[in-house]
C-alpha cells in the first residue's frame, strides 16, 4: 500500500464518514472476482463511498443496495465483453502489456472495473500488470487505454492535482477544496455535498 499518497488522499478530502464499511462486504466480492483489489483502493472507497467526486469520478461500495460496487462491476463487465476486440487495433492494446490473447474483463488475469467518471473514463485494475504488482488501465471513452503502473491512491492524487492520468488532454483540475457529493441512497433523496479542507490550490 502506498502510504504517503494514500495519507495525502485522505487529507485532501478530508474527515471520512465511513458510513459502509464492512469488511465482509470486501471478502464476498474478492471471493467472487477470485483476487484481491488494492488495499489503498479499499480504504478510499470505505471512507467516503458511494461518492462523486469533484463533479466526475465516482466511487461505489460493495456493502450498499444501492450503488453497489459488486453489481457496477458485474454490469460493466458484461457490457465491455459484449465488444469483439478482435477487430481493429487499441491504442495502448493491454493484450499487449498483460500477455493475453484475448482482451477478458471481470477476471484475475485481466481488467477489473473498479471506478468511473461521467465523461466515459473507466479505470480498471489489471492484478498481473506491472510484473504481477498490479497496475492501473484508463480507458478514455475512445478505445484508448493508458497504463499507470503505480497504486490507485497515487492515481487519484494525480487526478485531484489536475495532471493527465486518463490520458492526454484528459485533466480535470478545480481549485480550492475538493467537493465530495453523497449518492443518494433513497429514491427522490437529495445529494449532499460537502467540501475537503482548503488546499491551497
Amino acid at each position: 500500500m502506498s502510504e504517503d499518497y494514500l495519507d495525502r488522499v485522505l487529507r485532501m478530502l478530508g474527515e471520512p464518514s465511513q458510513r459502509y464499511r464492512d469488511p465482509q462486504a470486501w471478502l464476498r466480492l474478492e471471493e467472487d472476482l477470485g483476487v484481491p483489489l488494492p488495499a489503498d483502493y479499499k480504504v478510499i472507497v470505505d471512507a467516503y463511498a458511494p461518492v462523486h467526486i469533484n463533479g466526475h469520478l465516482d466511487l461505489t461500495h460493495p456493502a450498499t443496495e444501492r450503488f453497489n460496487l459488486g453489481e457496477w462491476i458485474h454490469g460493466t463487465v458484461e457490457a465491455w465483453s459484449q465488444f469483439d476486440w478482435a477487430v481493429g487495433e487499441l491504442e495502448g492494446d493491454p493484450r499487449d502489456s498483460l500477455g493475453l490473447t484475448d482482451l477478458v474483463f471481470g477476471t484475475p488475469e485481466g481488467l477489473i472495473p473498479i471506478a468511473s467518471t461521467d465523461r466515459g473514463e473507466t479505470i480498471f485494475y489489471a492484478p498481473t500488470g506491472n510484473g504481477g504488482r498490479g497496475s492501473l488501465f484508463i480507458e478514455n471513452g475512445e478505445a484508448e487505454y493508458f497504463e499507470y503502473s503505480f497504486s490507485f491512491a497515487k492515481w487519484l492524487y494525480l487526478w485531484l492535482i489536475g495532471e493527465e492520468v486518463t490520458g492526454p488532454g484528459g485533466s480535470a483540475f478545480y481549485p480550492g477544496p475538493v467537493a465530495l457529493q453523497a449518492l443518494p441512497m433513497e429514491p427522490g433523496e437529495r445529494p449532499e455535498t460537502w467540501y475537503g479542507p482548503p488546499r491551497g490550490m
